[in-house]
């Protein structure tokens, strides 16, 4: 099982349970985008690949920089 965080800028586009199906973008290092455009992750190098593009919304926190969305991929 492994766990990624994605920044959502509002509340409410995802809930605690649903499963979600990610895109990766690939650049200099590589990002997954929560689709359809609900949240983004930071940058992974290319050893730290996802290998699933669908996961489980486990937690959803929120901070005074916006809402953080963890999500378990099974991996």
């Amino acid at each position: 099982m492994r766990e990624m965080e994605f920044k959502m800028e509002r509340k409410g586009l995802v809930s605690i349970g649903d499963e979600v199906e990610v895109t990766e973008r690939e650049g200099v290092n590589y990002s997954y985008i929560i689709e359809p455009a609900v949240a983004m992750s930071g940058c992974y190098k290319s050893r730290d690949r996802l290998k699933s593009r669908k996961g489980i919304v486990k937690d959803i926190r929120e901070n005074s920089r916006g809402f953080y969305v963890i999500v378990a991929f099974d991996e």
